[in-house]
């Protein structure tokens, strides 16, 4: 190795050479004593569980001197000597991580929200606005969930396309500078075997994207070797036929030993060159990797591995072969025996502070309610019982929060019928104690900026006297050709969204108009879909992904689910996706085109509003208000209502659909009816019969299910009816029974009603083809009418006479 390979913008003297490679050994060092330690403080009970990265490092400096200010990392959890290597890690922070340490500033990753191993850096500033990401090394959050982070690496290397390639996009240069960024990634061997990897590795060599996806390889996937996870054992093998020719695009394939730290450092540096320079995408595969402690502290690899298999680990470990190579260079064993000695010092220094300044707060607070049921005892009839509780407290030597909480809680129980003069500092103390820490534990689930998409006030549309009365498509479409026009960062991509103008013309003539990178065609890839429109989004540009129907959402639900509903949770507010997802749903007759997951998607998706616009005009207000701030979202386009009329505003791309408010279409007196979507349009049909039997309902459009109804309107209207019927599509207990959650137990309608609250759903089957497979699947005019006479028959049967 030359000493220009190893720093190739400048020239090393021999001196600095050397001091350099000491470096990256010491950092090598403590990063392994960093996972030596992790995986004593687990076994001792100090931390929870631990995964580690020993048996990586020497890749991980190679690596990281490759990675440049602007890049972006989309890794896996074993990157702890990479995150040291550029800076980004110290020994106390990964200990601190270890621990759940919920203090931002000493656990800086999750605070304490992830376990450790999991990490990232701050894209955003204490008020919410971005940082200038190109002075900066930038880290994509982590998740576990095996091949989860190849898809935003997709995304991530996309944006600097975009960047290069979009004149308009040249002035944002905090993001980008012309897109010279690389998007790297990491993944363990085994988790190439999923499906998001391969979906990820095609669309990148489809798109010609700047990224560089290194393969740890250590043979094995927890216990199973890669001979039950890999056609003929090696991924790069398999995946030649990507490789580039002089005639055809595709990647460059580089494969090298996870020990051999001189080749890697060129391995690295070319693949740098080539992705960085020319926009291709690359694979290094990084082979011949030990894992010393196994896959993790749940289990010892002595029980899967061969006694050989033990040994050539031992032989081949990228530490110590780094160490042989070193003294091979330099022969000054010395200077490596001291690195080694200062290693374990620093990390076991760092251990101690990590665990006082964790540990410190809770025994602080121990003591204090340790005082406090000592008051509470002496004051009450039941004292043998507190103070049992309490000397069980004081005992212990490692605390934790929900000990002193759980502890205190169980001897308010027994003071419940005393008049204790100590019951009420307890009491406020508790309360005070559980508003902290739910603080540390549920906060950053939504934005909690000023910007929230929930203060966008409602701009009502605006209509020419003699306005134009359109099918509603034109109305969505008018208003993308406005968005396009009034933000040069918006890009929509999806599938057949670009040449056709998507399956609905939604987008008709926008691609010729925009050019083929803002209005773009993808491939069938629903998770690399959403992987593009996170990872782009994170880089500050407006993308709005599509999927074609809500059906099709399932591919990536991974994704959104995973990453994305979770981003600004798991980083405590310090990174942000504001991505919108397109789809369509709803009476489209068929089992897989129906779109009735409504439940399900309001389930795993917290963390991205979930929007239900009855028509276009409302669609189109969604998305200007959701173009206003900045939080993810899920946009579900009534897939009946494209052909229908509609009148067209003047003010597109101005009016504004607010998140989170439910707009009453029709008052009533008799029963409060809610729904959303197209089945309004069924219920809007029953309520016209329902008049000329003398019912007279009140019909609310929820509009948003997450979040449902913030300012409380239907419990005041139900205080007006006294009697509630939730409608919709989905399967009985999806979305009609989390909306009568919302309804009775957190806006406590209850107290109001005179009748029994009734949901009307599908059947439990997904919807049959054809319109009579339609029909006896989900709910008619004909049902909502009987239905809802039916209440009403409850009420005043003489009035309204059984129908039959």
């Amino acid at each position: 190795m030359s000493e220009k390979t190893l720093e190739p913008e400048h020239k090393l003297s021999y001196e600095d050479f050397k001091k350099e490679i000491l470096e990256d050994y010491k950092i090598a060092v403590i990063s392994r004593e960093c996972s030596l330690l992790g995986r004593r403080e687990v076994l001792t009970g100090k931390a929870k569980f631990g995964i580690f990265g020993d048996g990586k490092e020497v890749p991980q400096l190679a690596l990281a001197k490759a990675f440049k200010n602007g890049d972006w990392r989309s890794g896996y959890y074993r990157d702890q000597t990479f995150m040291m290597a550029i800076g980004e890690l110290t020994p106390a922070q990964f200990f601190a991580g270890l621990y759940a340490h919920t203090d931002i500033e000493a656990e800086p990753y999750s605070a304490g929200r992830q376990m450790g191993g999991h990490f990232t850096t701050h894209s955003l500033n204490d008020d919410g606005s971005w940082k200038n990401l190109m002075k900066q090394k930038n880290v994509s959050a982590d998740i576990s969930p095996t091949s989860g982070q190849m898809p935003r690496l997709l995304g991530l290397a996309q944006a600097s396309k975009m960047f290069r390639e979009i004149p308009e996009l040249k002035k944002y240069n905090t993001f980008s500078n012309n897109g010279n960024e690389i998007a790297w990634g990491t993944i363990g061997n085994a988790s190439t075997s999923e499906g998001h990897f391969f979906e990820t590795f095609n669309a990148a060599g489809v798109l010609q994207v700047p990224m560089v996806i290194s393969v740890w390889d250590d043979e094995y996937g927890i216990s199973v070797h890669a001979k039950h996870q890999t056609t003929k054992e090696s991924i790069s093998e398999i995946l030649e036929g990507f490789r580039r020719t002089n005639d055809v695009d595709g990647y460059e394939i580089f494969v090298v030993n996870g020990w051999d730290y001189s080749k890697l450092i060129d391995v690295y540096n070319e693949a740098s060159t080539i992705a960085r320079k020319n926009h291709v995408p690359v694979l290094i595969h990084v082979k011949e990797l030990t894992q010393p402690q196994g896959h993790s502290t749940s289990g010892s690899h002595e029980r899967y591995k061969s006694a050989e298999r033990l040994e050539w680990e031992a032989a081949h470990d990228c530490n110590a072969k780094m160490k042989e190579w070193i003294l091979d260079v330099f022969e000054n064993e010395e200077e490596l025996i001291t690195i080694e000695k200062n290693a374990k010092k620093e990390v076991s220094a760092a251990k101690r502070s990590a665990w006082t300044a964790y540990s410190q707060g809770i025994i602080s607070t121990q003591k204090k309610v340790v005082s406090l049921l000592n008051d509470l005892a002496n004051q009450s009839e039941n004292k043998p019982f507190i103070a049992k509780l309490k000397n069980d407290l004081e005992t212990l030597e490692a605390p934790l929060k929900k000990d002193i909480l759980s502890t205190a809680r169980k001897c308010l129980v027994y003071v419940r019928n005393e008049n204790n003069n100590a019951k009420a500092p307890l009491i406020n103390w508790i309360n005070s104690y559980e508003k902290e820490q739910q603080y540390n534990y549920s906060t950053h689930l939504y934005s909690e900026f000023k910007n929230t998409a929930t203060s966008i006030k409602e701009i009502k549309p605006t209509y020419a006297k003699d306005a134009e009365i359109v099918d509603a498509r034109i109305v969505l479409r008018d208003n993308f050709d406005t968005i396009l026009s009034q933000h040069d960062n918006v890009l929509i991509f999806g599938e057949d969204a670009g040449k056709i103008g998507d399956v609905n013309q939604g987008l008709e003539g926008l691609q010729q108009k925009y050019g083929e990178l803002r209005v773009a065609d993808t491939g069938i890839r629903e998770a690399s879909i959403m992987g593009q429109g996170i990872g782009m989004a994170m880089r500050g540009l407006r993308p709005i992904a599509e999927i074609q129907y809500l059906d099709y959402l399932l591919y990536g639900l991974q994704i959104l689910s995973d990453d994305l509903a979770t981003l600004r949770y798991r980083t405590f507010g310090k990174q942000k996706a504001p991505l919108i997802i397109r789809t369509r749903g709803h009476r489209l007759e068929g089992i897989w085109h129906s779109g009735s997951h409504m439940g399900a998607i309001t389930h795993l998706l917290r963390g991205i509003y979930i929007l239900t616009p009855r028509n276009m005009t409302k669609a189109a207000g969604f998305y200007n208000t959701l173009l206003k701030s900045d939080e993810p979202a899920l946009i579900v386009e009534n897939l009946n209502g494209y052909r229908l009329k509609e009148k067209l505003p003047t003010n597109l791309g101005q009016f504004t659909t607010p998140i989170g408010v439910v707009e009453t279409i029709k008052e009533g007196s008799d029963i409060t009816v809610v729904s959303y979507g197209s089945t309004l349009k069924l219920v809007e049909e029953a309520s016209k019969e329902l008049l000329k039997a003398e019912i007279d309902i009140e019909i609310i459009d929820a509009q948003t299910l997450l979040p449902f109804d913030l300012n409380k309107e239907v419990v005041k209207s139900i205080e007006k009816t006294n009697r509630l019927v939730i409608i919709d599509e989905d399967v009985p207990g999806g979305a009609s029974a989390y909306l009568l959650d919302q309804i009775l137990n957190k806006q406590n309608a209850y107290q109001f009603l005179d009748s029994k609250p009734l949901t009307i759903t599908s059947k439990n089957h997904r919807a049959a083809y054809g319109t009579d497979g339609d029909y006896f699947s989900k709910p008619s005019i004909e049902d909502i009418f009987e239905s809802l006479y039916n209440v009403m028959n409850e009420v005043n049967p003489l009035k309204y006479k059984k129908l039959y």
